[in-house]
């Protein structure tokens, strides 16, 4: 069940007690009806029928952080915590890309990534500071089958990516620094320039996952902060979707038949952090999957999929 009053939704029950530990990158597929999304700490995809409420879960030998629909219904692709790849369905993959040094491959990660029009795949890793690894942000082109650093950061934990209605920006999120950057961005070429501030979110928790409807509203999903917030194109907050009984809101998407339907993912309160495990109780359904029912008030973007 959800409310809306004076611009605030609160939420108050997941469509799926899924129990998640890293819940993130939800992905709807208009064709099967089928919503997506990942375990990150698990190792798990799972496939949420709509329609009939089933579940379905495929297991990895290692994280898979992000993922996007193949084009021709091939299946998906993603991110592992070490490049691009294909994925199969009985849990192997299939590298396209293995970007990261091998020095740096037990102290950093790929994390969130999406697709732009042409099909590229954009994405981006966490940085170390211990050993001193920035975040940067990469691009998987397969016309080319080449993998490119598109920006060198440093970013900290690089998250939620989306793109404008006509294309010409791309958002990106820089979680620990709580700054949703925009770029200039040439589709046609797959060229980012142009790196600014779109939003600084100093407030309560961090800015993770994020998705963009069809008036360029950019939603983003707020770590520690039990909520998702809505930004209009000129970066103004005029929306807050609200769930109480969550702490960690990871990442959002929509779908539906009509997409207005805003799926959102969630963590447990360990995740990350075993010392707020105690939290659980007071926000008992983080981790679940939930729901937001929107028609006749925004719609989204279709999702590109990946050429590859």
């Amino acid at each position: 069940m959800s409310s809306l009053v004076n611009g605030k939704i609160v939420v108050d029950e997941p469509i799926l007690k899924v129990g998640c530990t890293l819940g993130e990158g939800p992905l709807y597929d208009p064709i099967t009806a089928t919503l997506h999304f990942v375990d990150i700490a698990e190792r798990k995809v799972h496939h949420f029928n709509t329609v009939d409420s089933t579940l379905t879960t495929d297991i990895y030998d290692v994280p898979i952080t992000s993922i996007a629909l193949r084009r021709d219904a091939l299946g998906l692709a993603g991110t592992t915590a070490k490049g691009f790849a294909l994925l199969n369905p009985d849990g192997s993959l299939e590298y396209l890309a293995q970007p990261l040094p091998e020095e740096h491959v037990s102290f950093t990660r790929f994390n969130d990534g999406t697709c732009d029009a042409q099909g590229r795949y954009i994405a981006g890793t966490i940085h170390s500071p211990e050993r001193g690894i920035p975040g940067k942000l990469y691009m998987y082109d397969p016309d080319n089958q080449m993998c490119t650093t598109v920006d060198e950061g440093p970013f900290t934990d690089s998250n939620g990516l989306g793109f404008s209605p006509d294309e010409k920006i791309c958002y990106f999120t820089d979680s620990l620094r709580n700054i949703i950057f925009m770029y200039d961005y040439d589709v046609q070429n797959g060229i980012l320039s142009n790196k600014r501030k779109f939003v600084e979110a100093r407030y309560g928790g961090f800015c993770d996952g994020l998705c963009v409807d069809d008036d360029g509203g950019v939603w983003s999903a707020r770590w520690g902060d039990s909520r998702v917030c809505r930004f209009t194109s000129s970066g103004a907050m005029d929306l807050e979707i609200v769930f109480p009984k969550v702490l960690k809101v990871t990442s959002c998407c929509f779908g539906g038949p009509a997409n207005d339907q805003l799926y959102v993912t969630t963590a447990h309160c360990g995740a990350n952090n075993v010392q707020e495990s105690s939290l659980q109780s007071t926000y008992p359904d983080s981790g679940h999957l939930f729901v937001v029912n929107l028609a006749g008030k925004y719609k989204g973007l279709p999702q590109h999929s990946f050429a590859g």
